[in-house]
């Protein structure tokens, strides 16, 4: 799920709207509130706890309707007070399709944006990231991630040369599937990257072995894929009620419990829902408004959802 709008430097009043109206959509009721942010470790500047992932639901080619669907999501989204969009070449035509929404919005000046690189090839890296940025239509990326850490060694040297130039703002590695953590955590502990993102939601939770309290001791940015099983989990718990105690963090829906849980993590920068649907990133939006659970509110909230 995801957020919505704004044109190159939203207005406060039009902020205010679109955030007010995210959180109408949300369940919320008609409240002003701004979202929840958190800092990035290395340079401490500080960005919306609920970004947008476009694996699979931007990958839409030319289809002019699905086109229009998703940029009503990412105006939902930047309407909501959102920031961070994330994507990889490997998502088919999921940059070509943010390029397209950004340049129907503007691109706002709180924009995010984060992708990847995805080849094993050195050289073949550097052309993929020029290539991204002119689908995306930015000055530069907020965040060039090595996408599962193929070809890792060769763009981690091409991105610090390209940080030291200003061509990046922030370099980063990734991860999905629980896959390579060994590897992941060699690299966490020996290289001069700002970001890593992996695999973390409130089933999935081999994170909290190593890799959240290393990205905490490293002082890393964490942002997390994959918080809702591609919508499986989604679909596994909202056949039960939502519990009553679940006002107690302003939680409307099982997505802002199920994100709730993963943001109110200390060391957990930003998670990164996708959807098609521009109601959906309102949802989510809105699990960045109101109170955040406690470490005892997030062991009730495992023991429930496990117990279903």
């Amino acid at each position: 799920m995801a957020k919505g709008d704004r044109e190159s430097g939203i207005s406060r009043r039009a902020f205010t709207a679109g955030l007010g109206a995210a959180a109408v959509a949300a369940g919320l009721g008609p409240l002003v509130a701004a979202p929840i942010v958190k800092r990035v470790p290395a340079t401490g500047e500080a960005i919306p706890a609920i970004g947008l992932g476009t694996w699979i639901t931007f990958n839409v080619g030319d289809s002019a309707r699905l086109r229009a669907e998703r940029l009503e999501v990412v105006r939902t989204f930047f309407a909501g007070g959102g920031a961070v969009i994330d994507s990889s070449p490997m998502y088919g035509s999921s940059e070509e399709v943010i390029g397209h929404c950004l340049g129907e919005t503007g691109i706002p000046d709180g924009l995010f944006s984060a992708t990847k690189v995805w080849t094993p090839l050195q050289w073949h890296g550097r052309r993929q990231m020029e290539a991204s940025r002119e689908l995306w239509g930015v000055e530069r990326f907020d965040l060039m991630q090595v996408h599962n850490l193929l070809g890792w060694e060769g763009h981690l040297e091409t991105l610090a040369g390209w940080k030291a130039e200003g061509r990046v703002r922030h370099v980063g590695i990734t991860t999905s599937h629980g896959r390579d953590h060994e590897t992941f955590e060699t690299v966490m502990r020996s290289r001069p990257i700002d970001f890593v993102q992996f695999t973390y939601n409130i089933l999935d939770r081999q994170a909290e072995r190593r890799l959240l309290p290393l990205a905490a001791e490293r002082g890393l940015g964490v942002i997390v894929n994959r918080p809702f099983r591609q919508g499986a989990l989604i679909d596994a718990v909202e056949r039960h009620p939502l519990p009553d105690w679940a006002g107690e963090i302003d939680c409307a829906n099982w997505p802002q419990f199920l994100l709730k849980f993963i943001i109110s993590h200390p060391a957990v920068t930003c998670a990164i829902p996708a959807t098609t649907r521009a109601d959906h990133a309102a949802e989510n939006m809105g699990a960045a408004i109101g109170r955040m659970p406690d470490a005892e509110m997030r062991t009730r909230m495992i023991r429930y959802v496990e117990g279903l």
